[in-house]
């Protein structure tokens, strides 16, 4: 993968921060390709608003043409597969606030999955069994806790994997941060 793509820029951000467009790229993520007509369907939005939507998220680089399945009129649209991560300090006041918003919508939808894996592990069959849940505590430096996770990132690079046989999509939770 290529290295990370940290948002700084305030417009990209805030292309970012649609809840809409959050849950249009979960989608693409994690079942695939889709038309503007299927994401309008899946998520009970109008097609207008989805095709909209979907080229703001490609005007900043979050989605782009899938040519393969595309036919006609028919425009496939794809995630675009990269290391986005946010500003830890943005030195503007306004992509701080979308940034801080972004964040707390990744936190909400990552919470929300982990709920209704919860809700209904059995379902997940060999899944359930492979799924691992930690809760750990140290006491680290600054430095120490900014390299633990950077080597966290590099070993979730390491595991990146497309969809395939036998690969179902995998959420995985980390945060690292001083205990309040």
């Amino acid at each position: 993968m290529a290295e990370p793509r940290i948002l700084s820029d305030v417009d990209a951000l805030k292309a970012l921060a649609h809840p809409l467009r959050q849950r249009m790229l979960a989608r693409l993520r994690r079942d695939g390709p889709a038309t503007s007509a299927d994401l309008a369907a899946e998520l009970g939005v109008d097609r207008g608003a989805a095709s909209y939507h979907l080229r703001q998220l490609e005007r900043f680089g979050f989605v782009e043409d899938d040519t393969a399945p595309s036919a006609g009129r028919r425009r496939y649209w794809r995630a675009v597969r990269e290391d986005v991560r946010l500003p830890r300090r943005a030195a503007d006041p306004e992509a701080a606030a979308v940034a801080a918003e972004i964040g707390r919508q990744w936190l909400a939808r990552s919470e929300a999955d982990l709920h209704a894996y919860l809700a209904d592990r059995e379902a997940h069959g060999e899944f359930a069994d492979a799924a691992q849940h930690s809760f750990g505590e140290t006491a680290l430096t600054a430095e120490e806790l900014a390299r633990f996770g950077a080597e966290y990132l590099d070993f979730l690079t390491r595991w990146h994997r497309e969809p395939g046989p036998g690969r179902r999509h995998v959420t995985v939770l980390f945060h690292a941060f001083p205990t309040p």
